[in-house]
């Protein structure tokens, strides 16, 4: 019998903090970590092996895979972090074929992420997203980008995969970052 907090269900693998609330309707799968005071909404999923830092604030119907999120953290309705990329590429044969998608997204301290927001993980190394980022509704982050501390991303951001940028950027609205670039510090 899975443990019960809220409504929402547990595995009995999964190790929840006691002071930790999760929503009715919303899952907690085997492995996952869930911190202290740590607020789960409904209709959310936490995958496998997810870790979730203390005092994190998680919205409505968010979905977590593959990843960890850090300490005092904003995820906003409809996000989803850790899922596969785009990623594929053609065989000798001519074939369109998936590339793997095996690593993670890492998610630091301090960190708010807007509604239906996507964050991949990594193909050939870690999704990151620095300390006290700030990133907007409606931003699109793709496999294998590391993006510095006190970041701040507008609505509408897409930054292809494996770019890198570094601390204290802004990027406004409906900024398109290409694949493979890195971006300096201020």
């Amino acid at each position: 019998m899975p443990w019960r907090n809220g409504g929402g269900v547990l595995h009995r693998a999964a190790s929840v903090d006691p002071t930790a609330v999760v929503e009715a309707g919303a899952v907690v799968h085997y492995g996952a970590v869930i911190g202290k005071e740590v607020v789960i909404g409904s209709g959310t999923v936490v995958g496998p092996s997810v870790s979730v830092g203390q005092s994190t604030r998680i919205g409505y119907n968010v979905v977590l895979s593959n990843c960890s999120v850090g300490e005092f953290y904003t995820i906003h309705n409809g996000a989803c972090i850790g899922q596969d990329d785009f990623g594929f590429f053609v065989d000798k044969d001519g074939q369109v074929k998936k590339k793997p998608q095996e690593l993670y997204a890492r998610i630091g301290d301090n960190v708010e992420i807007g509604a239906n927001t996507c964050i991949d993980r990594g193909s050939w190394r870690d999704t990151m997203i620095g300390d006290d980022t700030k990133i907007d509704n409606l931003v699109q982050i793709g496999h294998n980008v590391v993006i510095g501390k006190c970041y701040l991303i507008c609505g509408q951001v897409g930054i292809a995969g494996s770019a890198t940028l570094s601390d204290y950027i802004v990027l406004g609205g409906r900024v398109a970052i290409r694949d493979h670039v890195s971006i300096a510090s201020k």
